[in-house]
């Protein structure tokens, strides 16, 4: 706490709209704003007031608002995309608390944003830069694989965030690996965000209330992953009346209610989703087929109770498994299971503060049977997570964040488990411990009406603890030491300084100009072969071989609208450097070795490139058009001579189009476009028979690609029946709709015909893929 005190100090120094005296009394304004039919408070919502153009506040992550402002007579203005503005005539000589209720303007409730600290009515606004919006009507229209409604899906149409294969719910964004994504729900750390090994994510839309992204200028109270944060937080429940929504798919089918708790004061939502490929299965007479297993499901749990106008408490929760057993237990299971335990407390009308105990858990197993040994292979990764957040509203013209957090993580990179009656030895590698703890302050500051900066640091730090044994290697990867520490006795640590700024200069009523600059910290490595999250992934924490990934970035945009703010245009350009990134060995063994450290090579790497993005956001024809140009690459000592080369999650260009028809009050269509070049990969260039066995000789490390990706989708909604107590509809859809043969991989492999030559065999998982889902809601 010494060293938070020390930051606050130097923060209100150096800030010379902290030290600014006020020349008339200033009274505190002060509430929280929510849905009036659910009781769902409204992150993101903007307070105004008629005379004061240019001076307002939005709502916090759980829509409470604070601002001071002098004495005097008043017009407040609260607005929210999709709600009717509230009008409240005030009068202010002394400190009011004044809680809002909306109404829905459209008629749909439990909205979802994707958002990037934006404006909602005006991307020209905000302070950083890369910033995009979707509204929940633009997801719920996006044809997307087997009708299953994706966020994580979406979110890869915008610009800078491409996705890691075919039909996959990864991505990389700015160049950034899978893995240097922070996926937050509820505050918790979902380390696999992917159902059926990729193709679906884990987050039911139904139970999501509220998603913000952010590429770049992040804020200080975010840390751990280099390139992204999506922090996605769930419904709170209706507490003004039960109800129930849900749909039937052709591969899931979902569920979800909800209603008010103990006499409105708190609410619960309960959201299932299970997906029933099993169900016929088991109608095969091919008794392999018929003995399969394979599904999956999650569940989302929320409640919330209301202790008094100052506290509120929540609970909430996250279970999602999938399931792929062949020949009875052969195959593999995995899943994440996440809690969140937070209390809001209002400790006056300018300081919020709230707590949360979290609590986040992946594991996976691998079954094998070769009818002489059963053998489970298994890994996980556990973190128990404390986390103080403070919002200080100042004045009008600066708002603190600023908090702690500590996080203990424990990771069992692998363990191999075999029946009694087995010959097989078992196997467990050591399980890793360490304690990851920040500070962090930052200042929102309003230097004038055009001018708004945020600034801060956040401080880290790594504590590699015992128990184990640790081993040294040098450059070549030979074991040199090794030292055994006892519990609890710290084996490395590592401290690193993160300055934050973001600045957005507004040219005119249509136009600004943003800029950013933020370093990142990644202590949480994936070691993996495949170029996304898949099931079977190693985590190790930074160790005494393995040291922090670093990255600072900056970037530069502009932002118009036009058309009375019926379109948005963003321009911008990006610059990211890359420290002590990982990469591999040529022949690197990650899986079941306890000397993986020693098949790792570090360096450097560099990310660059230029985003567009045009989007119509009114009328009966709505959509936007994404594009990126960029490059990523690394440079790591005993890869490619030393020279740099591409990663494999490089992508050259990315285009993505989207567009939705609003035809009368039944119909809607909507079409969506992408094309990508394609991932940078390593394939042979020579090949040679030794003893009878071919042996390939590979060139350069990922100094081929695959071909370009393009695919069209489709799809419709029909809205077929709405009443004030039900309403139902049908979604169609058809994925890639030319059925493009799209790679998800090449192999290479002699021809049976004629072993001197080889055959290049491509593997498709999608071509053209209709659906259809029936929607419910009363």
């Amino acid at each position: 706490m010494q060293k938070l005190k020390h930051l606050i100090l130097f923060l209100i120094m150096i800030s010379p709209g902290l030290a600014l005296a006020q020349s008339k009394k200033t009274f505190t304004i002060s509430g929280t704003i929510k849905d009036n039919a659910s009781g769902e408070t409204l992150p993101g919502a903007t307070v105004s007031f008629l005379e004061l153009p240019g001076k307002g506040v939005t709502t916090n992550a759980y829509g409470f608002y604070s601002i001071a402002i002098a004495e005097g007579e008043y017009t407040m203005l609260t607005s929210y995309t999709g709600y009717f503005t509230d009008t409240l005539k005030l009068r202010l000589t002394k400190n009011i608390l004044t809680n809002v209720s909306l109404k829905t303007s459209s008629g749909q409730l439990g909205e979802v944003k994707i958002r990037s600290t934006s404006s909602r009515s005006n991307n020209i606004l905000t302070s950083p830069a890369g910033v995009q919006m979707l509204s929940i009507k633009d997801i719920a229209n996006v044809p997307v694989l087997l009708g299953e409604k994706d966020i994580l899906k979406t979110i890869q149409l915008l610009p800078g965030i491409v996705s890691a294969g075919d039909g996959n719910s990864g991505f990389f964004v700015r160049g950034g690996s899978a893995d240097q994504n922070l996926i937050l729900l509820d505050e918790a750390t979902v380390y696999n965000p992917s159902h059926v090994l990729g193709f679906f994510s884990v987050f039911n839309s139904d139970a999501i209330k509220d998603i913000s992204i952010y590429k770049g200028g992040m804020p200080a109270n975010y840390g751990g992953r280099l390139s992204s944060v999506e922090d996605i937080r769930m419904n709170d429940g209706n507490n003004q009346k039960f109800g129930a929504s849900g749909g039937i798919g052709l591969i899931a089918s979902r569920f979800t209610a909800q209603g008010p708790l103990w006499d409105h004061r708190g609410s619960f939502i309960v959201s299932a989703r299970r997906s029933y490929a099993d169900l016929f299965t088991g109608m095969s007479s091919d008794t392999t087929i018929k003995h399969s297993k394979i599904y999956f499901y999650d569940v989302n749990l929320k409640s919330n109770y209301q202790i008094d106008d100052n506290n509120r408490l929540f609970l909430s929760g996250y279970f999602g498994k999938d399931v792929m057993n062949f020949k009875h237990d052969e195959g593999l299971d995995y899943g994440n299971a996440t809690g969140t335990l937070r209390w809001n407390h209002i400790f006056n009308a300018k300081l919020f503060s709230n707590t949360s105990l979290i609590y986040s858990n992946y594991t996976y197993n691998v079954n094998f049977d070769d009818n002489t040994d059963v053998i489970k292979v298994s890994s996980a990764i556990t973190d128990y997570h404390l986390k103080q957040n403070f919002n200080y509203y100042l004045n009008t013209a600066n708002k603190l964040n600023f908090g702690f957090e500590s996080t203990y993580h424990i990771t069992q990179p692998g363990a191999a488990v075999s029946a009694a009656s087995s010959n097989f030895n078992n196997i467990s590698l050591q399980k890793k411990h360490s304690l990851e703890s920040a500070l962090y302050l930052s200042n929102e500051w309003n230097a004038s009406d055009q001018l708004k900066i945020t600034y801060g640091v956040r401080l880290s730090e790594l504590v590699v603890l015992g128990p184990g044994h640790f081993y040294t290697y040098d450059k070549d990867g030979n074991k040199t030491d090794s030292t055994d520490y006892a519990r609890g006795k710290i084996v490395k640590s590592y401290f690193t300084p993160e300055p934050r700024f973001a600045a957005s200069y507004q040219l005119n009523n249509n136009s600004s100009v943003k800029l950013s600059y933020d370093r990142n910290v990644q202590n949480i490595h994936l070691l993996s072969n495949s170029p996304f999250i898949s099931a079977t992934i190693i985590y190790l924490p930074s160790s005494n071989n393995i040291k922090p990934e670093i990255a600072d970035q900056a970037s530069l945009g502009y932002y118009h609208t036009f058309r009375e703010n019926g379109y948005e245009f963003s321009s911008e350009i990006y610059y990211k450097n890359l420290q002590n990134q990982i990469d591999y060995r040529n022949g690197a063994n990650l899986a079941g070795n306890e000397y993986v450290e020693a098949d790792l090579l570090y360096g450097s790497g560099r990310a660059y490139g230029w985003e567009t993005y045009i989007k119509k956001k009114s009328g009966k024809f709505t959509g936007w058009l994404s594009y990126t140009l960029s490059r990523t690459e690394r440079k790591i000592p005993g890869i490619n001579n030393g020279h740099y080369y591409p990663a494999t999650q490089d992508q050259t260009n990315h285009l993505s189009l989207v567009g939705m028809y609003q035809a009368g009050k039944k119909w809607t269509f909507s079409a969506n476009f992408v094309y990508n070049t394609g991932n940078a990969v390593t394939w042979p260039s020579e090949k040679f028979a030794v003893d009878g066995a071919t042996v390939y000789y590979y060139g350069g490390r990922n100094s081929s690609r695959l071909p370009a990706y393009n695919r069209l989708d489709i799809g419709a909604t029909l809205l077929a029946k709405k009443t004030a107590k039900y309403e139902s509809s049908w979604d169609f859809s058809i994925y890639n709709v030319y059925g493009q043969s799209n790679p998800s991989d090449i192999i290479f492999r002699n021809d049976p015909k004629n072993a001197n030559k080889t055959q290049a065999v491509q593997t498709t998982f999608f071509k053209m893929v209709p659906s259809v889902t029936y929607n419910f809601k009363f």
